[in-house]
């Protein structure tokens, strides 16, 4: 495999991760409003695109000689990592709240 498409299968399993991480911490700590409050999708926005910078630095570093434009690290899958993201927080979620008995409406 290339280093892009190693780096583009990285991102897309990081959107996997990172849409359980921020379901858990929406469902777990984002009160008994569930999904209602706005704040709690605010916030696993935030969560979500802190890990895509963290990890940004990360694959920076090990794939600095691997990827001739530095900039390519930075975009590329950046679609399939929010995608992924998004696909996975909702059903991570679903589970989650159901789990919990938390009301997936108003």
């Amino acid at each position: 495999m290339t280093p892009v498409v190693q780096l583009y299968w990285i991102r897309v399993v990081l959107g996997i991760v990172a849409g359980a991480i921020t379901a858990f911490i929406a469902a777990f700590f984002g009160g008994k409003a569930g999904m209602a409050d706005t704040t709690t999708l605010i916030n696993s926005i935030t969560v979500a695109l802190l890990i895509y910078f963290v990890t940004y630095y990360i694959l920076r570093a090990s794939f600095k000689n691997k990827i001739e434009k530095q900039s390519k690290i930075l975009s590329t899958a950046i679609g399939m990592y929010f995608f992924s993201w998004i696909t996975f927080f909702v059903l991570f979620y679903t589970v989650f709240a159901l789990a919990l008995g938390l009301p997936l409406t108003e």
